[in-house]
């Protein structure tokens, strides 16, 4: 299953757009997931930065169980690479 952290709560426009971007790709492809949000559950944060293996990583950020995906960029490339199944590891 795929889980994508975000944020409810961000002051960053371009945060916003990039999240309502992954989800409506994901959405149009009929790709589940879980959304986890790291502004209603602190330890979800730090779970996700854990994972990564970054402390200072930003959301969104897109895992296949425990198993660090990307980011947006990456995400984006994916799409455009038409290689989405292989970012995503599905």
């Amino acid at each position: 299953m795929i889980s994508y952290y975000y944020s409810s709560v961000s002051s960053n426009l371009e945060i916003k757009k990039h999240q309502q971007k992954i989800e409506m790709i994901l959405d149009s492809k009929k790709i589940e997931y879980k959304k986890i949000d790291i502004a209603a559950d602190p330890n979800a944060k730090d779970r996700m930065r854990e994972l990564m293996g970054d402390a200072k990583a930003l959301p969104p950020q897109l895992f296949n169980g425990d198993t660090y995906c990307g980011n947006f960029e990456a995400f984006e490339e994916a799409l455009e690479c038409e290689s989405l199944s292989e970012f995503l590891k599905l």
